[in-house]
């Protein structure tokens, strides 16, 4: 048996008065989502648990078949793996963003999605004049870094409130900057960086391109090393992954996937739909299973853009979800899941815990009676299992 599971980062969403009453996905033409509802199971799921925050982190834990109450310690460590950074019982690592503020408010979580280039070159320059003995910085994609802290009091780190910036766009700073036992080692570095990237050369370019300055460092989802067994281990099968994101990808290597880097995946809008599901169904030759994430659907509901919402989603449809059934029907033993890892409504412009749709097909699953896959069909029959543990279960279920 082959597994296949696809994740549309933050594609589940609410009824917009822009879309007569429906949501991006129920206005999105998706004849091949569709059809999985059709041929086999769907209906709703608790990916997030009770009292956690839904992040993309806990969701993709989740969506992955491990309960992120035991184990996980924090976001960032899980993209440090992804870089290479094996965290030592006295570090803890930091996601550290490039934003966009002006004195008083967060302006923009990715400074305006700046380039892999861009970037490169103002966190060489960050690092080399900010890391010492107490604080290393690592590069990683776009907006989304890494610093890594070595300390004798690591509680005090993770008692230290830090607030993911696409949580706050528009809001004022003052009540979401770090807060709590170490907030003022984190806000040290925070003011040295403003003068720092204030005149790095890229910032100057992109003034006189009127783009937005990546002039500021944010620290958020600190945590220390993971400790979860294997998927071999938990599943009895080996399996890949294919993700444009540090964190997925850092989750996939903390538990043994194989990590597949895809030409033109880059996590926004143009990634390369159809690569992801090719270079993912090549993956199964090796591999019993392969778990295939698109981040796109997510930073369109960040961003607050429906209509980008909805063609990322009608790409998603064609591109991953028809190349997939296509290869389905020349291999009957396969089975394909299809779901969120949390809500990302374009309203609110943040994650949410509310159940999302789910909707699985193939060798083994029997159909529950749905005909489409979206929000509104799939809580006509409600929340059909209470975790994503609970989903991945019954998914590898011989």
């Amino acid at each position: 048996m082959k597994y296949i599971i696809l994740v549309p980062d933050g594609v589940a969403d609410e009824p917009l008065a822009e879309l007569g009453g429906k949501t991006p996905l129920e206005a999105a033409r998706t004849p091949n989502m569709d059809l999985i509802a059709k041929k086999g199971l769907s209906g709703l799921v608790r990916i997030i648990p009770p009292g956690m925050a839904p992040g993309s982190d806990v969701g993709n834990l989740s969506v992955m078949g491990y309960d992120a109450t035991q184990g996980f310690s924090g976001r960032a460590p899980l993209e440090a793996a992804n870089l290479g950074i094996l965290l030592k019982d006295d570090e803890l690592a930091f996601r550290c963003n490039l934003v966009t503020i002006t004195e008083d408010r967060m302006i923009d979580y990715s400074a305006g999605h700046i380039s892999i280039e861009e970037a490169t070159d103002i966190m060489a320059t960050v690092s080399k004049e900010l890391s010492d003995e107490h604080i290393k910085f690592y590069t990683g994609k776009s907006y989304r870094h890494i610093a890594v802290v070595k300390t004798k009091k690591a509680q005090d780190f993770l008692d230290t409130k830090c607030t993911p910036p696409h949580d706050i766009m528009g809001q004022k700073l003052a009540a979401y900057l770090p807060n709590g036992p170490m907030a003022k080692f984190l806000l040290s570095y925070m003011e040295r960086a403003k003068s720092l990237l204030a005149k790095h050369p890229v910032n100057q370019f992109r003034m006189e391109l009127k783009e937005p300055l990546a002039n500021s460092l944010w620290f958020w989802g600190q945590g220390s090393r993971p400790r979860l067994e294997t998927f071999k281990e938990r599943y009895h099968a080996t399996g890949s992954i294919i993700s444009a994101v540090d964190l997925v990808n850092g989750i996939g290597r903390v538990v043994g996937l194989d990590i597949i880097n895809v030409p033109g995946a880059n996590g926004y809008y143009d990634t390369n739909y159809q690569g992801k599901a090719e270079y993912g169904l090549e993956s199964l030759k090796k591999h019993d299973f392969v778990y295939i994430h698109v981040e796109s659907t997510d930073e369109a509901g960040h961003n607050g853009d429906i209509k980008a919402k909805v063609d990322c989603i009608e790409k998603f449809d064609k591109y991953v979800v028809g190349t997939v059934l296509a290869y389905c029907n020349k291999h009957p033993d396969t089975r394909v899941l299809i779901t969120p890892d949390h809500a990302t409504p374009v309203s609110k412009r943040t994650h949410t815990a509310a159940p999302v749709p789910f909707a699985m097909c193939g060798k083994g699953i029997e159909h529950n009676g749905l005909d489409s896959y979206n929000e509104f069909s799939a809580a006509t029959v409600g929340v059909h299992f209470q975790s994503g543990v609970d989903m991945i279960n019954r998914f590898m279920q011989q």
